[in-house]
């Protein structure tokens, strides 16, 4: 298998530190707001990661933070801390923020089929592990105080800028747009480990330290989530494209220099989804998320297949009318697999399956492509294979893809097949008259299905002597009193 490393630019064969295990990392959200589908895509894309590597038989442990403190509204560590921002907003505790917003960004994962992560672990649990870190990395010489505050040192790196080739005089502060210089730093790109020293005074969550009374700083808590659950050496560690500057930056910087050592192998970043107008955004335009999805009557594994069918190594640009030329794509998916007629005692051709599962593969193996994969499964239906492998082949890449596809099929069929029982239902005419005549044609059609000519005929000339004479036509037959 073969994944696009953003550390080192290239797409490298994937080896784990341990054979047969693998330890994956992803950025939880900060649960102050809802997730908006933007986000959602990069936790869509992870989960194809997570299921895959269970696929091919890795004993795979996925562990996600929950952030719950110390995001400011800057990655740059300035700004109002967004938990405060929402509770402000919505007149609420952090606490209670939190709890809701988690509840949400969960209850939208299992509508979107994303696999809920093996650990999970909120930044509120883990300030005796933050301290731990940050006071070895004082004593190591990459951290310092300043204005109250602990800093990690970047100059003491020799390299910082990992994942693009910045230099440190690239970026003005060393953060994103709209960002104030904090004057206690030594050098443009260090970040706070721990505030003591906030310019907000109601700052809600604060904890005792050996530096006084304060917070962590956010970057600080993924590397220490992850250090508690997956040791010193990290496979991999996924996120959004947006995190791949300060946040994950920064992780590397202070991981590596608490541990002394290299501490993830690869990094898989997801590209934005974008509208007409640019990156999606909780601040920008109509705010998109599943339930106003699902406002507007769209499933949400359409939306997942939406996102399979890009790359996620490319940017997606999200508009209602691509979305909904992807609900066409997805519902005739289902009615295709719908159609297919299952034969009782028929037998799978496992030579056949492995072809096909061995193509599904090849598609993944190919960092990760989605798309490739989606091809796949559009070939199984288009296979000269019986019936049986072709739904064992749809089942086993469903594992993956997590759209539903044979429980959705199996439903439409009973659902078409219960609408043409109940179109199939005569109903007759309170006219007794009418009513004898509709049941005598009945009769007769049933006995030409069973090729009971004879009593067909007989029916047919009763009537006849009654007055009543029979038209058969290609949509039934039809009646009329001899003139």
């Amino acid at each position: 298998m073969y994944l696009y490393n953003t550390a080192t630019h290239k797409r490298e064969e994937f080896v784990p530190n341990e054979p047969g295990k693998v330890s994956i990392y992803t950025c939880g959200p900060t649960v102050y707001h809802y997730a908006h589908i933007g986000n959602l895509r990069t936790y869509i894309m992870e989960d194809i990661l997570d299921r895959y590597m269970r696929y091919v038989g890795y004993d795979v442990t996925r562990v996600m933070n929950i952030t719950d403190v110390g995001h400011l509204s800057s990655d740059g560590d300035t700004g109002e801390d967004k938990m405060l921002k929402g509770a402000k907003r919505e007149k609420k505790t952090v606490m209670e923020i939190a709890k809701y917003y988690t509840d949400c960004f969960f209850a939208d994962c299992e509508k979107l089929n994303i696999r809920r992560p093996d650990i999970i672990d909120p930044a509120t649990a883990c300030i005796d592990d933050f301290i731990r870190v940050i006071e070895a990395l004082i004593e190591k010489g990459f951290a310092y105080e300043a204005g109250g505050n602990i800093y990690f040192d970047t100059s003491k790196l020799s390299a910082y800028y990992i994942f693009n080739d910045f230099t440190s005089e690239d970026l003005a502060v060393g953060v994103r747009e709209g960002v104030e210089e904090d004057s206690n730093k030594r050098n443009k790109a260090d970040f706070v480990l721990w505030f003591t020293k906030s310019k907000f005074e109601d700052q809600e969550l604060k904890w005792n330290s050996p530096w006084g009374i304060g917070y962590p700083g956010w970057h600080i808590e993924c590397s220490c989530i992850a250090m508690k659950h997956l040791g010193e050496r990290l496979d991999i560690h996924c996120g959004g494209i947006d995190n791949a500057f300060p946040h994950h930056t920064n992780e590397i910087a202070q991981s590596e220099a608490y541990l002394g050592h290299k501490w993830c192998n690869y990094w898989m970043h997801v590209l934005h989804l974008n509208t007409d107008s640019g990156k999606m955004s909780k601040s920008k335009g109509e705010f998109l998320t599943v339930s106003l999805l699902e406002s507007k009557g769209y499933d949400p594994l359409a939306y997942r297949f939406f996102c399979l069918g890009s790359h996620y190594r490319r940017s997606l640009v999200f508009s209602f009318e691509n979305l909904d030329n992807a609900v066409v794509s997805y519902n005739k998916l289902i009615a295709r697999i719908a159609a297919l007629k299952v034969v009782e005692g028929e037998e799978i051709d496992q030579d056949a399956l492995d072809a096909l599962k061995a193509k599904f593969r090849e598609a993944l193996d190919n960092d990760l492509n989605t798309s490739l994969a989606i091809t796949a499964l559009y070939n199984v239906l288009k296979s000269s294979t019986n019936t049986a492998t072709k739904r064992a082949a749809i089942k086993d890449f469903d594992t993956v893809l997590a759209l539903n596809l044979l429980n959705a099929a199996d439903a439409l069929a009973k659902q078409k097949a219960e609408e043409a029982a109940k179109a199939a239902v005569r109903t007759y005419s309170d006219d007794p008259e009418i009513r004898a005549i509709e049941e005598a044609i009945d009769a007769r059609a049933a006995a030409k299905k069973a090729k009971n000519y004879a009593e067909a005929d007989r029916i047919r000339q009763e009537l006849l002597e009654k007055g009543i004479v029979l038209t058969d036509t290609s949509s039934g037959t039809t009646w009329a009193k001899k003139a």
